[in-house]
């Protein structure tokens, strides 16, 4: 470990950035503090450059900035560390980060609380990157619940709108349920270390001392850390705030809700790996939540007809895919898939919001159609961007989907139902991906008639973001090709990291080969399906007609009706009778009656407090005699 004092400098920057546009923003203007903003994220991504070129080989980065907690023998510094896991997250949140905050410049460049939504988004960036810089759970819980109030903050950004509003409301309950359980388990590890006199939350001492938990414990811990990561990575059964907190920007969503908060849990069971290897049974259970939430989004975005929806049940999807891999152990997998997943999705919610900038705010898919001759950079990098997420040959989506779906039929903990449900899961991805990119591309024009006529290109300051991550798309994977094509610099790189704690999957390369031409052949039957229901010229009105039997799809097998109904409404009804009746006739009847009856023993005495001097020197007098007469009767 060396001392690197700049490390610090990566999230304050953004964190001054905040400041100055909420303090000072209006004085120098909205455009002003867009490039106040960008430079913020900008410098930080520099750093973190500078953090890859720094860093020892095999070794980690920190800086401490203050001793923040200290109570013999506990002690919790305000500190970051890097290691190679960190600057995979780092290249993540401000690379990511800077092309979709210079994209805002255009997409909110005419909004009048344009400062305050770059100032949200600067803290944003400071919260994530304490998160992943934290050296121990305290600090990296602060950066959790950070990014959890600005997630709120910017999903109800436009909050004259109750729709807004409720689904911001909505993310911040579903998220505090699962940090609930993610404080619990930071309190229960605490507690079992101290049982065993290791009384620290430091990530990197955790690692080498978790050997003395029971595996109960670690069972127990884990568990409630997981379900931590449900709320914020959005995973069976703490999902369903994800599509609502589309109402927000955009660009919002873009780096939110498909690149880095999302992936703060992926991150987190990736951190405490050394952990999670102690208890099988929570690994299985992340697996399984994994598999079932990946399948189980993709068959809700088959019926969506939302743009922004369909991409946030993807996300949910994805998310899906990196907990699978975690469950099996396969850590690394997991992150690399975090790292192309960010590239990828992002050019497809940029690129979704592309579409709507040009069509003066429509979200529905059925009424665009033949915008490929109107916006031709958005066209192309939105198809990259769908081929990548498909899994389409040398992009970046197949070699890391590829990694999964190969750790999870021959890791050691994979299994052939795991690996069923997530091979699936990649041809119906391939379907509602290029069932959206038709619609919305191909056909007859079915855009309205007032926004017909104003269909334009976003400006550079938005499509030269999509170019850029429609290369890292194609490019970012091609870091972790697998052996048997030009070998993976990716495991090598974690290998620091992780260790010997992931065990490889064990198979010739002719069966990874054989698992890879099945994955391909799936994603192309999704493609011909969507093609043939979808693309083919004079299908397109045809294929708006609702299906029969989709029904339960496009509202999402009710679950949020369900919801509703077992566990909102019987609160609801449950606080407003405890605010109707049981409050004032229970609380406030305590309350009042104490005060009633403090009021009344009180007459008594104000009736003596008369003001009469002569009064007051009789009852001194009396009471002296009193006294007196008590002391001579002894």
């Amino acid at each position: 470990m060396e001392n690197l004092i700049l490390l610090r400098f990566i999230p304050l920057i953004p964190l001054f950035g905040a400041g100055l546009n909420i303090f000072f923003g209006s004085r120098w203007g909205r455009k002003n503090a867009g490039l106040l903003a960008c430079a913020a994220v900008g410098l930080s991504f520099l750093l973190s450059l500078w953090v890859i070129a720094a860093l020892p080989e095999a070794g980690s980065l920190k800086d401490t900035v203050f001793i923040w907690i200290e109570s013999e023998p506990f002690r919790a510094d305000f500190s970051f560390r890097a290691d190679a896991l960190t600057v995979v997250m780092l290249l993540v949140v401000t690379g990511v980060g800077l092309l979709i905050h210079i994209y805002s410049l255009g997409y909110m460049g005419h909004d009048e609380g344009m400062i305050r939504y770059f100032a949200y988004l600067n803290l944003f960036v400071f919260f994530m990157l304490v998160l992943v810089m934290a050296d121990n759970l305290l600090l990296l819980f602060v950066g959790w619940e950070g990014v959890g109030l600005c997630s709120y903050l910017l999903i109800g950004f436009w909050h004259h709108d109750h729709t807004n509003t409720i689904a911001g409301n909505k993310a911040f309950v579903v998220n505090r349920i699962g940090d609930f359980g993610f404080l619990l388990g930071i309190l229960l590890l605490f507690w079992a270390m101290g049982r065993h006199g290791v009384w620290t939350l430091d990530l990197w001492e955790l690692k080498a001392s978790a050997h003395v938990l029971s595996p109960e414990q670690a069972l127990l811990i884990t568990l409630l850390l997981f379900f931590g990561a449900t709320g914020k990575s959005a995973q069976i059964p703490l999902y369903v705030w994800l599509p609502d907190a589309m109402q927000g920007p955009t660009p919002v969503s873009a780096l939110i809700h498909a690149a880095t908060m999302v992936t703060a849990g992926v991150y987190m069971t990736a951190r405490l790996y050394f952990l999670f290897s102690m208890a099988p049974v929570t690994l299985a259970v992340i697996a399984t939540v994994g598999a079932l939430t990946a399948f189980f989004a993709a068959t809700i975005a088959l019926a969506q007809n939302d743009i922004k929806r369909v991409l946030a049940y993807s996300t949910v999807s994805q998310l899906g895919y990196m907990f699978l891999a975690v469950g099996v152990g396969a850590f690394g997998a997991a992150i690399f898939h975090l790292f192309t997943h960010a590239f990828f999705k992002a050019c497809l919610f940029l690129g979704a919001g592309s579409v709507i900038h040009s069509l003066e705010g429509e979200q529905d898919i059925r009424n665009m159609g033949g915008l490929r001759s109107y916006l031709p950079t958005t066209y192309w990098t939105y198809l990259i961007a769908a081929l990548a997420i498909s899994g389409a040959p040398l992009t970046a989506g197949f070699f890391s989907k590829d990694l999964i779906l190969w750790q999870a039929f021959a890791g050691t903990r994979g299994s052939m139902w795991l690996w069923f449900l997530a091979w699936l899961t990649a041809g119906l991805t391939a379907f509602y991906m290029f069932r959206q990119f038709f619609l919305v591309f191909h056909g007859p024009c079915r855009v309205k008639e007032s926004a017909r006529a104003h269909i334009h290109e976003s400006p550079r300051v938005m499509t030269m973001p999509l170019v850029l991550l429609a290369f890292g798309a194609v490019f970012a994977g091609w870091v972790g090709a697998p052996e048997f094509l030009w070998g993976s610099r990716w495991d090598r790189w974690l290998e620091p990291v992780f260790g010997g704690a992931v065990e490889p999957a064990h198979g010739e390369p002719f069966q990874e080969l054989f698992l890879m031409g099945l994955t391909l052949a799936v994603a192309a039957v999704g493609f011909v399906l969507a093609y043939l229901g979808y693309g083919r010229a004079g299908r397109a009105l045809e294929s708006l007609r609702p299906a029969p039997g989709l029904s339960l799809l496009a509202n999402k097998y009710y679950v949020d009706e369900i919801y509703d109904f077992v566990f909102v409404r019987p609160l609801t009804r449950s606080a407003g009778w405890l605010a109707g009746s049981f409050d004032p006739k229970f609380i406030d009847a305590i309350v009042n009656g104490v005060a009633d009856r403090v009021r009344g023993s009180s007459l008594f005495w104000r009736r003596l407090q008369s003001g009469n001097v002569q009064h007051y020197l009789f009852g001194f007098l009396a009471g002296t005699l009193l006294i007196l007469a008590y002391y001579l009767s002894q």
